[in-house]
């Protein structure tokens, strides 16, 4: 399966993600924000990114940016509840700066496991 980064400042949320992702057979690395996420895609070998909108220190939007500049072929999924935009405005601008796949929280692991299984087959954005 794939090497996935779940980065989230929800330490519950990242939790939930991993077990979820781990039980479908991926390997997965954790983020508490956008900076730590950073420098683990840095490290190498990330297949497929998760990443939550809203956090401290560096933003998912951020984070979205950074990789579309520094490695276009990596596959970002944004996932957001949400702050003072409705949910679905945070994920339209990180669909446009380049997240593949977004997710609403709060959403069905199936959603998660079926939008990383997609990346991985190379779909198409939706």
């Amino acid at each position: 399966m794939a090497k996935i980064l779940v980065i989230d400042d929800d330490e519950a949320m990242r939790s939930v993600l991993r077990r979820g992702l781990e039980t479908a057979g991926h390997s997965v690395l954790e983020a508490a924000n956008g900076a730590e996420g950073l420098r683990l895609i840095e490290a190498g070998g990330i297949e497929v990114v998760v990443t939550d909108l809203l956090m401290p220190e560096m933003d998912g939007i951020e984070v979205i940016f950074n990789v579309r500049k520094q490695y276009p072929s990596l596959k970002v999924i944004a996932i957001s509840g949400g702050g003072q935009l409705p949910p679905e405005g945070y994920l339209k601008i990180a669909q446009r700066g380049g997240a593949r796949r977004i997710l609403m929280k709060p959403f069905k692991l199936e959603e998660l496991l079926q939008a990383v299984k997609d990346e991985l087959k190379g779909g198409t954005s939706q």
